[in-house]
């Protein structure tokens, strides 16, 4: 935890010094085109990464009921994003999807099916991750999704694999507000689904909590001046900042927490079991830190990955 710490205050001592890009609050494209400066990954080095990932044998797969589905239906089905700048981010030149969640299911999907290509993407926000794999929509769910105690009486989850904290997103110059004590009394967004809401309701009770449906949503409001601030999670915040430096802060330390994201999959699923295997296994062969580097590391000046949570706990 001590590398985290050091990590998050090394990208948010950057991203709040350093310009990266301009602002869009809504994800229908505007009349006015701006020059955009954000730092964009990689993509030769992400795809020769994902392209050398690794392919589970015969056996590998068969031990496993859900990795069987997915092998015999021959696509992996996604829930995830496109519009999460580090980790999920579609590019329209290439129609292609990178980042770091990205990464972890096209490795998924490559470990698999053997073939990076092979998976069908559903956008899901914080309201609906559960109910796709409910639906049996998808097989799993990548998309920054914080393990909870009440997430998992409805689906299960393998990892963690990333973990991050809270924080505060307030309009760039704003001296009001310097953390999270300094909510009080305050118009708070957060996302509906999140724990936003149930860390409010502990950190900053006397808030005024607005719930919203996207990360876009909760962003428009606090540039409209509707809301004073924005909390949710840290690496979420930090997509925002990244790309517009001149139009957000981070208002203080991270807090509450320790937040470990995880890979959804259905409740009670054999293929926890299955995707724990692989996730081990590109943490120890060294193809988790890479594609942390490309993905983070090298957008956000930081030459040292944290360390990899433990996976299973």
């Amino acid at each position: 935890m001590k590398a985290y710490r050091k990590l998050t205050a090394l990208l948010l001592a950057f991203s709040l010094t350093l310009g990266f890009g301009t602002a869009v609050f809504a994800e229908e494209e505007t009349e006015t085109e701006t020059e955009d400066l954000s730092v964009a990954i990689d993509a030769e080095a992400f795809d020769e990464l994902i392209a050398s990932g690794i392919v589970a044998d015969d056996e590998t797969i068969a031990s496993s009921e859900w990795a069987t589905k997915v092998k015999e239906a021959g696509v992996l089905r996604v829930g995830g994003t496109r519009t999460s700048f580090l980790f999920s981010q579609l590019d329209e030149t290439d129609n292609s999807l990178r980042g770091f969640d990205a990464g972890l299911y096209q490795l998924l999907a490559r470990y698999i099916l053997g073939d990076e290509t092979a998976f069908e993407l559903t956008q899901v926000d914080s309201s609906t991750r559960e109910s796709v794999l409910q639906s049996d929509q998808v097989d799993v769910v990548v998309a920054t999704y914080s393990i909870t105690d009440s997430r998992k009486e409805v689906i299960s989850f393998a990892g963690p694999y990333y973990t991050s904290q809270q924080a505060v997103l307030v309009a760039a110059g704003n001296t009001e507000i310097t953390g999270v004590d300094d909510l009080a009394g305050k118009i708070v967004a957060t996302q509906a689904g999140s724990t936003g809401p149930s860390i409010l309701e502990e950190y900053a009770p006397e808030a005024t909590v607005q719930e919203f449906e996207t990360d876009t949503e909760a962003r428009t409001a606090l540039e409209q001046g509707r809301v004073d601030a924005y909390v949710t999670d840290y690496t979420l915040l930090l997509n925002a900042i990244v790309k517009n430096p001149d139009v957000y802060e981070i208002a203080g330390d991270v807090f509450g927490p320790e937040d470990n994201y995880g890979i959804g999959l259905p409740l009670d699923s054999d293929g926890v079991a299955f995707v724990n295997g692989f996730l081990q296994q590109i943490i120890d062969n060294g193809t988790w830190e890479s594609l942390w580097q490309i993905s983070l590391g090298d957008r956000t000046g930081i030459d040292t990955a944290p360390e990899a949570p433990v996976v299973g706990e």
